[in-house]
Formats: structure tokens, sequence, C-alpha cells
């Protein structure tokens, strides 16, 4: 299993992380992609790769929620790190409108930046997107291209939001413990769909699985999301495992 988006980095693992890298490791976890969040989270991120050079692997972006009166600062210096060192991905990216409005051209416009930056380098993005698709898709289509490909994290979108997601090709869909939550509908909507074209992941410390929910999210928890996909495809957990982690490793092609 690749767990392709998780924020083991953060201070929430600072007194267990090596145990829960252990633990991930005992569930069959083979490596875990780190995003980015800002330039705040940067040398914890690396630091963490750095101790878990086998597993971790560090993606660089800054995240819509991040973006404000200092965002060209900031995405300065996320295109520092990019020309200064390989990342699996630019990550994570996006829109996000849930919590406030008032940055929303600025979300748009660094969106849209770290969009173009992931086409000339070839890299995938992990788009991080809340009551935002429509504004999201927008965006996408401006500078969209053959060259894109990435993945549409924490995918908890509508049967609408999932049919347009799947237009473009070389995008994913992530999927984590949402897909647990029984009131979330996501199983219903995922029902319409087939396993090729998503992968996997727990977005830790957050959006922990059924029967974990409200608690501390953490990578070897995921087999709680391959078991509910294995349910709603009606096909082993195995087989989920086997497809969604060849459907990592073609869209991160750096994970060995």
């Amino acid at each position: 299993m690749i767990d392709t988006h998780s924020h083991i980095y953060l201070p929430e693992f600072d007194e267990d992380r090596a145990t829960i890298v252990e633990k991930a490791k005992k569930e069959g976890i083979e490596k875990i992609l780190m995003p980015n969040i800002d330039n705040s989270s940067i040398q914890q991120m690396l630091d963490t790769e750095a101790s878990y050079p086998d597993v971790g692997h560090a993606m660089m972006g800054l995240h819509p929620t991040s973006v404000k009166g200092d965002y060209i600062e900031q995405l300065n210096k996320i295109e520092r790190w990019l020309s200064e060192r390989d990342f699996i991905a630019i990550g994570e990216i996006g829109i996000d409108l849930y919590w406030d409005q008032t940055w929303e051209r600025e979300q748009r416009e660094v969106f849209r930046t770290q969009l173009k930056w992931a086409k000339e380098s070839g890299k995938p993005v992990a788009i991080h997107v809340r009551n935002a698709f429509d504004v999201m898709f927008d965006e996408l289509d401006k500078v969209y291209d053959h060259r894109l490909k990435g993945v549409f994290h924490s995918f908890s979108g509508s049967a609408k939001n999932l049919r347009r997601a799947l237009e473009y090709p070389g995008f994913m869909l992530g999927i984590n413990g949402i897909v647990t939550f029984k009131n979330a509908g996501l199983d219903r909507t995922l029902a319409s769909t087939t396993p090729e074209r998503i992968i996997t992941e727990t977005d830790a410390p957050y959006l922990a699985p059924v029967p974990y929910r409200g608690k501390r999210n953490q990578p070897a928890y995921m087999k709680y999301t391959l078991e509910k996909l294995a349910e709603i495809f009606a096909i082993s957990v195995e087989e989920v495992d086997r497809i969604t982690t060849e459907n990592a490793k073609s869209l991160f092609t750096k994970v060995e």
C-alpha cells in the first residue's frame, strides 16, 4: 500500500513518529507521500523525509488556506525549493472557500501559478478542493493541457463533481477515511465508477476512518479505507490494494 497523502511531519506526531512509521510498515504501507502546507512546514517535512528515506517522499507546494497577504513571498520560496532539489509532486495546492472567501482571487492566482510549474516540470499535482469545485475546475481549465496530471486529494464531491474530475486524463481520485463515514454518501458516489482511477491516502492526522473517527489518523489506518472500497466495488481487499498501488506508482513515477 502507498499512503499518497499524509502529514506525518506535523507536531501531532512529534512524540511517537518512529512508532507510527513502524506501525505503518507492519500494516503493509510501503511509502508515505508528504504534501507541504506552507513555508513554515517545509523544514519539518524535509527532516521527516531524511529520517525515513526508505518510506517518506516530500512534495512541495502552497496550500490554499495559507494564501494570505504574503502569498508572493511564500510562492517565491516554494519556487526556489522546486529549483534546488527534486520533489515527488507539487502539492498540496488548490482552492478552499470553506473557512474564508477573503483571499479567493489570490487563491486562484496561486493555484494557476503552481499548475503552470507542474506543466513545465512534468510533476504531478495534489489538488485540495473544499466548497470550491466549480471555481477549481474553472481555474484548472484555464491552464490545462495533456502535460498536467495529478490527484483530486481527499475527494468528497458529488456524482457530478466525480464525472467532471474524471474528464481530465491523467488525474486520479484520492480516497481516504471519508468513504467510511456513514452520512458522507461518498460510498454511493463511488459506486458509479471503478477503482481504475482511484488512489488511497489518509490525510493523517486528519479524517481518521471508522472505527477511529474523531481520533488522530495515521497511515496504518488506511486498511479500513481499502476494506470499504473492496465492499463498494465487490472485489477483494487484495485486488483493491493491487489496483490502487499500481495507480499510485503510475502517477507518482518516482516511487519505486
